[in-house]
């Protein structure tokens, strides 16, 4: 039989997607907030409820991270992806992304640092480590708040997550999520009887 896989050899890099694409708001005393977009986020334990940013050094966002100590990360739907291009490619150095964008500041209850009200899920973050890597350093964070859009609440209470549009990065190019393809634990789940045995 003809193996017809081709497969090629490339030098390392990184090549792990899709991943979540991210707002991060930050904000120093006395100054307006800003926004950086981040695809390299990742949940990183779930008690204490943890997630990680990388961000490369020279970014303004950087310094603002460094001394504030605070971030919220922003979930990002089909409605904010320009905006999320936006601010991926503009410096808070030279604009005001909130307002450049329509955006509209939220009040954080546990930190200083607003989150961006248009966004499905805010998740307010403190900082408990930086640790430098080479191109960008990642900032390990507790998350200390969250708030969810209303909007997606259904009669039972639950929140249906994946209704809000969600989109992810993949190689330079933007994706909403789309078809279910099965639920955590269903490859060992019984089947339910059929009755013709």
């Amino acid at each position: 039989m003809e193996d017809n896989m081709q497969k090629e050899y490339w030098k390392p890099g990184n090549m792990l997607y899709p991943l979540p694409v991210v707002m991060v708001s930050c904000q120093r005393p006395g100054e307006r907030p800003n926004i950086i977009t981040v695809a390299w986020a990742g949940t990183i334990c779930s008690d204490p409820a943890m997630l990680s940013v990388s961000v490369r050094p020279e970014r303004y966002s950087h310094g603002i991270l460094g001394e504030t100590g605070q971030f919220v990360v922003n979930l990002v739907n089909r409605n904010l992806v320009y905006a999320t291009d936006y601010c991926g490619v503009r410096s808070g150095r030279d604009v005001d992304k909130f307002e450049e964008m329509h955006l509209t500041p939220l009040p954080s209850r546990m930190i200083a640092a607003p989150g961006i009200a248009e966004s499905p899920v805010n998740l307010e973050c403190q900082i408990t480590q930086t640790i430098p890597l080479g191109s960008h350093d990642l900032f390990l964070a507790r998350i200390l708040g969250v708030t969810v859009d209303g909007n997606y609440m259904d009669p039972k209470g639950k929140f249906n997550l994946n209704h809000t549009g969600l989109v992810t990065y993949s190689h330079g190019e933007y994706f909403q999520l789309g078809e279910k393809l099965g639920s955590f634990g269903y490859s060992v789940k019984k089947k339910p009887a059929t009755g013709t045995e």
